[in-house]
This record gives C-alpha cells, sequence and structure tokens, in this order.
C-alpha cells in the first residue's frame, strides 16, 4: 500500500474476540508513524456473542471514520459469516486497488442465528470468493487452540494482515507486545508467537 493514500481496514466478528483490541492496536500503530487516523465502532450485545464491526482509517489526512462501501483495502473477518456479511466494503479484484480479504473459518453462530433470525450460510468463504473478492482464509482458531488459548485470534488476525499494511510488520507486532507486556510477561511473549504464527498462516 501507498503511505501517501488512505488506507481503509474493516474488523469484524462476533463480541469477545477482540474485535475492538484489534482495531485499537491497529490505530496505535499507524499513529506511532505518524498517519492521522479516524476509528468507528459497533457492537451489538458484543458480551453475548453479538456481531461487532470496526473502522480503521489511516493516512496523511483522513476526514471521515467511515468506510463506504467498495472501498476497504482490507476486511479482516474474525469470523467467517461476519466476513461474508460485510463482503460488499472491500475493493473488488477488478478496481486499480484490489481489496483483500483475511477471514478466520471459524464459526461462531451470534444470537440472531440461534434465536432463528437468520440462517448460518453453508459455506461463508466460498460465498466471498463469488463475489469476484480475493481471499485469504485459515483456521485462526485451530492456532489459536494449538497455543492454549482462544483469545488469542485476534492478536493472529493482526500477524496475518501485518505484510499487507504501509508501514513493517515489526511496528504492528511491537504495538501487541507493549499492549499486553503491561499486564504480564507471559503475556507477551504468547502474543508475540501468535503474530507471528498469524503473518506465517497469511502468507500461505
Amino acid at each position: 500500500m501507498n503511505q501517501n493514500q488512505t488506507t481503509n481496514i474493516l474488523v469484524v466478528g462476533v463480541g469477545g474476540q477482540g474485535v475492538m483490541t484489534a482495531s485499537e492496536i491497529l490505530s496505535e500503530a499507524a499513529i506511532s508513524q505518524g498517519f492521522e487516523v479516524k476509528k468507528t465502532e459497533v457492537a451489538g450485545m458484543s458480551q453475548r456473542g453479538g456481531v461487532v464491526s470496526s473502522h480503521v482509517r489511516f493516512g496523511p489526512r483522513v476526514l471521515s471514520p467511515e468506510i463506504p462501501p467498495g472501498e476497504a483495502d482490507i476486511l479482516v473477518g474474525f469470523e467467517a459469516a461476519e466476513a461474508m456479511r460485510w463482503s460488499h466494503y472491500l475493493r473488488p479484484k477488478n478496481s486499480p486497488r484490489a481489496g483483500v480479504a483475511m477471514i478466520n473459518r471459524l464459526k461462531l453462530e451470534p444470537p440472531i442465528v440461534s434465536l432463528g433470525l437468520f440462517a448460518y450460510p453453508d459455506d461463508p468463504v466460498a460465498a466471498v470468493r463469488e463475489r469476484g473478492l480475493e481471499v485469504h482464509d485459515f483456521d485462526a482458531g485451530e492456532i489459536a487452540r494449538g497455543l492454549g488459548d482462544l483469545r488469542l485470534i485476534n492478536t493472529i488476525m493482526l500477524g496475518a494482515i501485518s505484510d499487507g499494511l504501509p508501514f513493517p510488520a515489526e511496528t504492528l507486532k511491537a504495538c501487541v507486545v507493549a499492549r499486553f507486556a503491561a499486564k504480564k510477561a507471559v503475556l507477551a511473549e504468547l502474543n508475540a508467537r501468535a503474530f507471528d504464527l498469524g503473518k506465517a498462516a497469511g502468507k500461505k
């Protein structure tokens, strides 16, 4: 990505996955590189597994926090169906600056599904591809389980998109580590490992 352009990142998932924490860390990393940052969040019953989304925009000058549909450079889908639901925000493959959807294949049904108000799609990742979008998908949940903590999904997903940002991946990793080092040294080390594994998964 070009440092002279505005970068638009849409982070989506369900409550408890760390969507808001991830968008905060992204914003901190961008600010540390001298970018102007605007961010907005929407949380629907986030503590109960409801849907959560966050728009993060940064560049030399950013006027609005809202990403217009069809203008997202990166869609970070912490949950597969939510990635599908928001995929119309991503830049299509045939645009001069095509976007990328980085999707966790993990499926977590939100309350609207368990209440019978919404049918969970059979294959949400395939549905995103059928819309002519660039998709990279992997099972971040499996990686997190291997590390012993499903809460690491947000760090894994940040690692997965880190090579596609207009600043070094190490800048984002440093912000992740600093966030958790303030709580406990062992958490900082664990999140550093999660970030590296996510980075590797994002390249495959």
